[in-house]
C-alpha cells in the first residue's frame, strides 16, 4: 500500500465490544496521522449494524461479502467466539488482515487452523488480548526479574454480554495471557473449581496454576460480583508489585538488600530492635501516561498491517492462552464430577 493511502478498515460484529472497535476506528479516521478510512460494519442483525453505522457515520453491510466488495484491507472480528474461524477464514482468504477478538477461537484445533490460514495467505493476524496494551501492564514489563507468586482478581457485575462462553474464556483469559507473559514458563499443573450461578455456564471460578519454573498463580474470576475489580499482584525476590488494570496504576515495594537481617537482631537489645524494627522498604510508582487500551491495541494492529510486521500479540499467543483456558475448563468439569455437584437443569442460553 502506498504510504499516503488511507488504510480501509471494517468491523464484523457490532455487539457491545464490536461497537467499541467501530468507535475507535472512527476516532482514528479523524486523526490525520493514522491514515484510516472506516468503510463499514457487518452484522447478522442488520438493524443493529445500521444503528451502529448511523451512530459513527459509516456503511452497514449484511455480510462479509459486502465488506469485501467495499475493498476492505483490514478488519476486526468481533463476532461470537463460535464464528471466529468462519469469519476470519473468509477475510484472510480474500486478502484481508485481521484482528480477532479474544478468545481466539472456540477450540485449540480452530486456533491452529487460524494460524495455518494466516501463514498460508500471508496475512497480518493479531489476537485481541486488550490488557497487553494497558499502560500499567506496559509499565510493569521492565520491572520483571523472577516473579514467583501471582494473585489475580477479575470481578464484574452480571450482564447479558458474552454468555456464549464461560467466565474463563470471557474474563479470566485476559489474566491468563498476562501471567503467561510475565512468568515466561510452561504450565505444569492446573487445579480449578467453578460454578454456574446466573447463566448456563461457569460464572465464578478459582484456579491454582503451577509453572515449570516453580512459580505459582492464583486466579479468581467472577461475573456475578457486586463490584468491579481488575487487579494483579506478584512477588519476586525482594520485591512486591501491585497492578490495577482499571486505574492504570502500578505500585512497587522493594526491600533494601543492605537493610539489617531480622534474624541477626538481638530481641533482648532494645536499641537493636528500635534501630531496625523493619527492613528498609522503598515504594516506587513508575510514570504512566493514561491511554485507552483499545485505542493502543487497534493502533498497533494498523501499524503492523502497514509495515507487514509481526503483531505485538500473535495468534500463537492467543492459542497459548486458549490452551491453558481449556485446561482450566476441563479441570473445573473434572472437579464438579468428582465432588458430585448437581447438574444444571436450566436451558442453555
Amino acid at each position: 500500500m502506498p504510504s499516503g493511502d488511507a488504510l480501509r478498515v471494517g468491523v464484523v460484529g457490532t455487539g457491545v465490544f464490536g461497537r467499541n472497535h467501530v468507535r475507535i476506528y472512527r476516532d482514528l479516521q479523524s486523526d490525520g496521522a493514522q491514515r484510516v478510512q472506516l468503510v463499514g460494519v457487518v452484522d447478522a442483525d442488520f438493524a443493529r449494524a445500521q444503528a451502529v453505522a448511523g451512530e459513527f457515520g459509516t456503511q452497514a453491510f449484511r455480510s462479509v461479502d459486502e465488506l469485501l466488495a467495499a475493498d476492505a484491507q483490514a478488519a476486526s472480528v468481533a463476532v461470537p467466539t463460535l464464528a471466529h474461524l468462519t469469519v476470519a477464514r473468509q477475510l484472510m482468504q480474500n486478502g484481508v488482515d485481521v484482528l480477532i477478538e479474544k478468545p481466539l477461537a472456540a477450540t485449540v484445533a480452530e486456533a491452529d487452523e487460524l494460524i495455518y490460514l494466516a501463514e498460508k495467505h500471508g496475512r497480518i493476524a493479531q489476537t485481541g488480548h486488550l490488557e497487553r496494551f494497558n499502560p500499567a501492564v506496559r509499565a510493569t514489563l521492565p520491572l520483571l526479574t523472577q516473579p514467583m507468586f501471582f494473585e489475580v482478581h477479575r470481578l464484574s457485575v452480571f450482564s447479558q454480554r458474552s454468555l456464549d462462553v464461560d467466565v474463563i474464556l470471557d474474563l479470566m483469559i485476559h489474566d491468563i495471557d498476562i501471567v503467561l507473559t510475565f512468568a515466561k514458563s510452561a504450565v505444569k499443573e492446573v487445579r480449578a473449581v467453578g460454578l454456574p450461578i446466573l447463566s448456563a455456564k461457569t460464572d465464578i471460578a478459582n484456579v491454582r496454576m503451577e509453572f515449570e519454573s516453580g512459580a505459582v498463580a492464583n486466579f479468581t474470576a467472577s461475573r456475578v460480583s457486586t463490584e468491579r475489580v481488575r487487579k494483579l499482584r506478584f512477588f519476586q525476590p525482594r520485591q512486591y508489585v501491585s497492578l490495577d488494570y482499571s486505574r492504570q496504576d502500578v505500585l512497587v515495594l522493594t526491600v533494601d538488600p543492605l537493610a539489617p537481617d531480622q534474624a541477626d537482631l538481638d530481641p533482648f537489645d532494645p536499641a537493636s530492635v528500635a534501630a531496625s524494627a523493619l527492613p528498609g522498604i522503598t515504594p516506587f510508582k513508575p510514570a504512566i501516561e493514561p491511554q485507552e487500551p483499545l485505542r493502543a491495541e487497534l493502533s498497533s494492529f494498523l501499524q503492523g498491517v502497514r509495515q507487514r510486521s509481526t503483531p505485538e500479540v500473535t495468534l500463537e499467543d492467543g492459542r497459548r492462552a486458549l490452551a491453558v483456558a481449556t485446561q482450566i475448563v476441563e479441570a473445573i468439569a473434572e472437579h464438579s464430577h468428582r465432588v458430585r455437584l448437581p447438574e444444571l437443569t436450566r436451558a442453555e442460553s
